[in-house]
């Protein structure tokens, strides 16, 4: 009985020392990456095989789709060229969002702060008896109860909007 107990409690006990961080999300496999796949509009036949522009290595097709321009579709916006300047009709839109400065660097400066913070979070769950995903444990303090919110603004006196009730 002793013995069966070891030979359960022994692969356990050696599975608990593998550390993952806090979610390992990279792809280590050499297979494809089914996230950098997008599927194609389908093919049409043009009025006039004449009018079609020159080809264009390395450039968009005309079956390739855009996920950018399709984002700004479907909330409302017209797709134009990301790097043109920003319209006059949402100048004050861009004026009011940066008026306390504008950080060039911010996606870096982000993810090199919460690598630091992922980092700090992860030194002492090393050790684990069972697999935990420790992602949520580690952004508690960050993460916004809705209904709590809602409910300290009503006693403020705000106006929200109806929500849900809570489960």
């Amino acid at each position: 009985m002793r013995r069966i107990a070891l030979l359960i409690l022994i692969p356990l006990a050696l599975g608990a020392c593998a550390n993952n961080g806090l979610r390992d999300l990279r792809n280590v496999s050499d297979g494809p990456n089914e996230f950098m796949l997008q599927p194609g509009k389908p093919l049409e036949a043009p009025n006039s095989y004449a009018d079609l522009p020159p080809p264009t290595p390395g450039q968009a097709n005309l079956t390739d789709r855009s996920a950018l321009n399709e984002g700004i579709i479907a909330v409302g916006g017209r797709p134009e060229d990301s790097n043109a300047p920003v319209p006059a009709r949402d100048g004050a839109l861009v004026q009011h969002a940066s008026r306390l400065g504008v950080a060039p660097d911010i996606r870096s400066a982000l993810a090199q702060s919460d690598a630091q913070f992922r980092k700090r979070k992860v030194r002492f769950t090393q050790f684990r008896i069972v697999p935990v995903d420790r992602y949520n444990q580690a952004y508690s303090r960050q993460t916004l109860d809705a209904d709590r919110e809602a409910a300290k603004w009503r006693r403020a006196g705000a106006r929200t909007p109806s929500s849900p009730p809570a489960q």
